[in-house]
């Protein structure tokens, strides 16, 4: 494999999309920059901002594709279980993971509501179908655990189908892992401060109003009783065979690196950290769900 160019260099500095290539690498650095830009009626520490977490990006996207590589040459299943409150980030997220994969070997799974066939099979039945064959990294931006919290909050399942749900995802889970399935869940956690702000994002941005769903004007309203059903869904679906992952998604684009590095820390691969980027997820940012301190999930 060849050694990284110019580009992936330890630097607190990144290639720009939006820049002329020869001028950047006419640059040696943060000081370089801000000479360059010192004349420009432009915010110098947003810009850095901006190119380090490029930089970071694309470094940590380069381990996805490696990881990618090595799940396809060995026939590896991986799914990766993306959950979370409403306007939590879990699309944009799975969008950076997918970004320079393959897609015929990485798909996204997002389920729109049961069919009438469907609200009459066993409910586990339409997202097994879409579980990763021999070579394949499944994204599920939102899965089974809708029947843990929206489906028993907005009234759309009965109690005795969430209780059976609750009393049978642990073996479900159990069954993947024990047949060679790698299984991620990942929780994105906001505040409720965060979430008004981007429903308000949304009705105001033309490009995103179509994430507006009639669900979205209930999340703030029923905030206390998903708390509830979230407390209830981790202590009863967080095992050895399915762990939780929480990530504080308050901060998306520290959120979306930081879930990445977790995700790549949790696998191992061919040429693993061949760019050096840390493979150590910011415990602040992404943690293991705790017990004893179940607070940061919420």
């Amino acid at each position: 494999m060849r050694k990284p160019g110019p580009a992936l260099k330890r630097s607190k500095l990144s290639i720009p999309v939006d820049v002329d290539a020869e001028w950047i690498a006419a640059l040696e650095g943060e000081d370089a920059l801000r000479a360059k830009l010192s004349d420009k009626p432009l915010n110098i520490g947003k810009a850095l901002d901006n190119l380090r977490y490029d930089r970071e990006l694309e470094r940590l996207q380069i381990e996805l594709v490696l990881l990618h590589r090595d799940v396809q040459r060995n026939g590896r299943r991986i799914a990766i279980v993306f959950e979370g409150r409403d306007t939590a980030g879990k699309s944009s997220t799975i969008r950076r993971f997918t970004q320079h994969m393959n897609p015929r070997n990485a798909r996204v799974v997002a389920l729109p509501k049961p069919t009438e066939v469907e609200r009459g099979q066993w409910y586990f039945q339409r997202y097994l179908t879409h579980l990763p064959d021999a070579g394949e990294i499944v994204f599920f931006d939102r899965s089974w655990y809708n029947r843990a919290v929206v489906e028993p909050v907005m009234g759309f399942c009965t109690d005795r189908q969430y209780e059976q749900f609750m009393a049978q995802v642990p073996d479900v889970e159990g069954m993947l892992r024990a047949d060679g399935i790698e299984l991620i869940k990942l929780w994105f956690s906001i505040s409720p401060e965060t979430q008004a702000k981007r429903f308000e994002s949304r009705r105001t941005d033309p490009l995103k109003q179509w994430k507006l769903s009639p669900l979205d004007e209930k999340a703030q309203s029923h905030w206390e009783i998903y708390t509830q059903y979230i407390d209830a869904m981790f202590r009863h679906t967080h095992t050895a065979a399915g762990p939780w992952a929480i990530v504080d998604a308050n901060k998306q684009r520290a959120s979306r690196l930081e879930t990445i590095r977790y995700v790549l820390g949790q696998l191992d691969y061919a040429d693993k950290n061949w760019t050096g980027v840390c493979h150590a997820a910011d415990p602040a940012i992404v943690a293991a769900f705790d017990r004893a301190d179940p607070g940061r999930a919420f």
